[in-house]
């Protein structure tokens, strides 16, 4: 369909915020056929943690994480490839040596995008600051810095108590590495049986509480102020105000039972599903800022969690993000206004490239809405379709961003026994390149057939 840029009966849509996310929007949106207004206030008003004037600035990492079929990113990186991502076009096109990551030289990088959106004749670049969310359909892509008024405007529409300003993550854990004979499910006193309990016996505790203490804490950025809250206090934190503080607080064994013993263990860590398949579990209470080395080496001292592959370090700094599950659909549409779309981490995703990705999603959904057809979710065995199912149906309980990982996926079918009547397990350096291939060519067979996309389909090595 060809539509020219000054045609008033093309549709239009409104993207806020030209970082990763909403650059992506704003792309997929106009290749869509659709006339765009973007908002970006930088340079005319800057952030705390921005340079420039220029689109998708990367603000800390220049990488966007590992490529190829063991990483969950990479899949992501090849889904985004295979409908011509703006964001991952960009990343290849200004790629850095890096080993098996997609690093990327910033200005370059930034300099790509910015032309690329600018250039567009569908694309109408607007430099001001939103401060409420205008009518019609709406990208909202203002990202973790969203502006004071903006953020007041989205609290109006999603409800003051599902927007948070304060990002106190505890570390995830991929269930398939919890060591269930050392760990039992049992809730407190018997109630349930909604929690993973992991037992120490003293000499455990004090090796843990001895790492704890030496364990390097991150230093935030200038512009990240941290104010400690006590619902939210970092297990560091507590642990400085003596041995045995958290034992009475989120290590505590009351009402737990030990099936080993019989009797309360010396402490336990508890852990939380945190997904409708319970594939991922948080640790209760262990909201920490160390440094992600450190963190790995305190985390694998818990018993039961010796071989835990961490899937979502736990995080301390300021951030603006909706309580997802509360508030969007898998389409990434509000449920309070589903002509108003989210993306990025405003969206409950952490990490430049799931920015990116809500934000192809949520600018192709735009597009489709404004000329009439029904948004789209993508298949739950995509990465992308997984990202955005757990974002609308998590736990909203404490709910905390999310970056992609293979949990996110459902698992592959048992295998049929062989000869001899067993079952070989298969494991992860095997199943993931499978995983990958069934993925990515459920998420290009969608998006050719069912959203009507010119994909490039996969070639998988022989």
């Amino acid at each position: 369909m060809s539509i020219t840029p000054d045609s008033r009966a093309t549709p239009a849509i409104t993207v806020i915020g030209a970082g990763l996310a909403g650059s992506e929007a704003a792309l997929a949106a106009a290749r869509a056929g659709v006339r765009v207004r973007l908002y970006e206030m930088r340079p005319v008003k800057m952030t705390p943690a921005h340079r420039s004037g220029n689109f998708a600035e990367l603000v800390c990492s220049n990488s966007l994480g590992g490529e190829g079929e063991q990483q969950s990113k990479g899949l992501l990186q090849s889904e985004l490839r295979s409908v011509g991502g703006l964001i991952v076009g960009a990343a290849d096109a200004s790629k850095l040596p890096a080993g098996n990551a997609l690093a990327v030289e910033r200005d370059e990088f930034s300099a790509r995008v910015t032309t690329a959106l600018r250039e567009h004749p569908l694309i109408e670049v607007r430099g001001e600051e939103v401060q409420a969310v205008p009518d019609g359909i709406v990208v909202i892509a203002s990202g973790p810095l969203t502006s004071d008024a903006l953020a007041a405007d989205v609290a109006r529409l999603t409800g003051s108590e599902r927007l948070s300003f304060y990002d106190a993550a505890a570390p995830v854990i991929a269930a398939d590495s919890i060591d269930f004979g050392v760990a039992w499910r049992a809730g407190r006193y018997e109630q349930s049986a909604d929690y993973v309990n992991c037992p120490f016996t003293k000499d455990e505790y004090l090796a843990f509480f001895a790492a704890l203490e030496q364990a390097r804490a991150h230093t935030p950025h200038d512009w990240e102020k941290l104010e400690f809250f006590e619902g939210c206090m970092p297990i560091e934190e507590i642990a400085r105000r003596g041995v045995d503080t958290p034992r009475f607080g989120p290590m505590s064994p009351k009402g737990l039972d030990d099936p080993r013993t019989g009797r309360w263990p010396y402490a336990v860590a508890q852990l939380r599903q945190e997904d409708r398949e319970g594939r991922l579990w948080s640790l209760v209470g262990f909201q920490t800022g160390l440094k992600w080395g450190d963190q790995k080496t305190v985390v694998q001292l818990i018993p039961g969690l010796q071989n835990a592959e961490i899937v979502r370090y736990g995080v301390m700094h300021r951030n603006t993000y909706l309580n997802a599950p509360e508030v969007l659909d898998a389409t990434l549409g509000l449920r309070a206004d589903p002509q108003k779309f989210v993306a990025g981490v405003l969206a409950g995703t952490e990490g430049y490239l799931e920015s990116a990705a809500t934000g192809w999603l949520a600018g192709t959904n735009a597009a489709r809405l404004a000329l009439g057809h029904a948004p789209l979710v993508p298949p739950a065995e995509s990465m992308l379709g997984g990202l955005v199912r757990y974002l609308a149906t998590a736990n909203p309980k404490g709910f905390q961003p999310m970056n992609v990982n293979w949990a996110l996926v459902p698992e592959l079918p048992a295998p049929e026994p062989g000869p001899s009547g067993k079952i070989r397990k298969l494991g992860k350096r095997e199943k993931r390149p499978i995983m990958y291939r069934r993925a990515l060519n459920a998420f290009t067979t969608w998006a050719r057939e069912e959203a009507g996309l010119d994909v490039a389909l996969p070639v998988f090595p022989q």
